[in-house]
């Protein structure tokens, strides 16, 4: 990317890297504003936002209804504590139980309210260790999870525990034990690791970070029917992958699954602040009794107006039906490059995968150019990137997006530029 040393830009990025940790490398785009699925720099000039925060802005920025609902809120309360209700913390709970109602959630549903998705994770894996000692009868302190390879629920020491991403998890010891990891999209591999201490099952239904990973047809509905048949709980990780993203409400959806925690965070703040959530049956979550949970800002008033502004947004289906729509036409076109400098394409709904020919350039050179192009999309794992635009995006600029990695595709091929030059082209 050109950055020129005199830039505003510059000066940003270099305070950045003066004063910051360096725990990402960020791309130097300086964002001071923005609107719908579109964001302007420091300089004026604009993008479009093809990475929403991770699908933390599903709803694009600034959406009038929840910036409202905000307003609103910042107005009258904050945050109080949870020694105290407040008036927006039970109708949030019950809107949130309701909408998933249309995921096959029934009987007496609860919410948990957290703040990011990490700690939503952590959550769960508390309650599953809970219920397991207290419902299932393990013996205390032997309680075991499964995982999947090549998963991604967040950065805090124990789920980076068993991560296999070596960034993530290496040089972090000493790592909390209790976890079993099997190879994603087998159905047979989690079977065969259940035994008499397995109180879970953790899953994201698509994997997010590992680059838009989409299990074979079937494999959710088999491990839902192992976990019943095997008395163990069902962990669904819908951070990424839910509040319609997929197409529909929640990722589990597309296979009929109701899992026994739906995890919840990202665009549930509707990109405004972190607003996380563990959603189940109190059967499941009545095991945590005062005292043994909480947070300071779970469940905070502005947190859960803005919650409660979200759901609404998704109460009558019209982003779903959007996600669906946008997402045939992202995938289409998209298909059209494989052979054409993608190898792959991989998602459902607004949410794709595509694996870049390494001979162009790694996935960062790719990004890089589209940002030059006005797009912003972020790589993972080498050759990888990952495209989420906000599912208020407009056709006309999500093909716009898709035409600008047409060219810089057919400019890498066309010219034979090394890794180098394709992002100074």
């Amino acid at each position: 990317m050109r950055n020129d040393t005199t830039s505003p830009i510059s000066a940003h990025v270099e305070m950045a890297e003066r004063f910051a940790a360096h725990n990402y490398a960020p791309l130097p785009v300086v964002i001071a504003e923005g609107d719908g699925a579109w964001v302007t720099d420091v300089t004026g000039r604009r993008y479009l936002d093809c990475l929403a925060g991770y699908s933390a802005m599903n709803f694009g920025h600034r959406h009038p209804r929840i910036v409202a609902a905000a307003r609103e809120q910042l107005e009258r309360l904050t945050l109080i504590s949870r020694a105290f209700h407040h008036d927006q913390f039970g109708p949030f709970c019950a809107e949130l139980v309701d909408l998933t109602r249309t995921a096959g959630f029934a009987g007496d549903t609860m919410v948990l309210p957290m703040n990011t998705g990490a700690e939503a994770v952590e959550t769960a894996l508390k309650v599953a260790r809970k219920w397991g000692y207290e419902r299932k009868g393990v013996p205390d302190g032997r309680a075991s999870v499964i995982v999947a390879s090549g998963n991604f629920h967040g950065r805090t020491l124990t789920i980076v525990s068993f991560s296999d991403d070596p960034d993530a998890h290496d040089h972090f010891g000493p790592y909390t034990p209790g976890f079993r990891r099997v190879p994603y999209g087998d159905a047979a591999a989690i079977e065969a690791a259940i035994d008499e201490t397995t109180v879970a099952v953790l899953l994201e239904p698509i994997q997010g970070e590992a680059g838009v990973i989409v299990p074979p047809r079937g494999y959710l509905a088999e491990v839902r029917r192992l976990c019943t048949e095997r008395g163990v709980l069902l962990l669904a990780d819908e951070i990424q992958s839910g509040l319609g993203r997929t197409g529909t409400t929640f990722a589990c959806e597309l296979e009929g699954v109701v899992p026994d925690l739906l995890i919840l965070g990202k665009a549930l703040g509707g990109g405004i602040l972190p607003v996380s959530a563990v959603v189940g049956d109190a059967s499941v979550l009545g095991v945590l009794r005062p005292g043994q949970h909480g947070s300071t800002f779970g469940g905070n008033p502005l947190a859960c107006a803005v919650g409660r502004a979200v759901v609404d947004l998704l109460r009558d289906g019209t982003y779903q039906a959007r996600a669906r729509e946008l997402g045939v036409i992202l995938h289409a076109r998209l298909r059209e490059l494989v052979g054409r400098g993608l190898r792959e394409v991989r998602g459902v709904g607004l949410w794709a995968g595509i694996d870049v020919d390494p001979t162009l350039g790694s996935g960062r050179d790719v990004c890089a150019a589209l940002a030059d192009r006005g797009v912003l999309a972020k790589d993972t794992h080498g050759s990888t990137i990952r495209l989420s635009p906000p599912l208020v995006v407009e056709r006309a600029d999500l093909e716009w997006a898709v035409d600008q990695l047409a060219d810089v595709l057919a400019t890498a091929r066309r010219r034979g530029l090394s890794a180098a030059s394709l992002s100074n082209h």
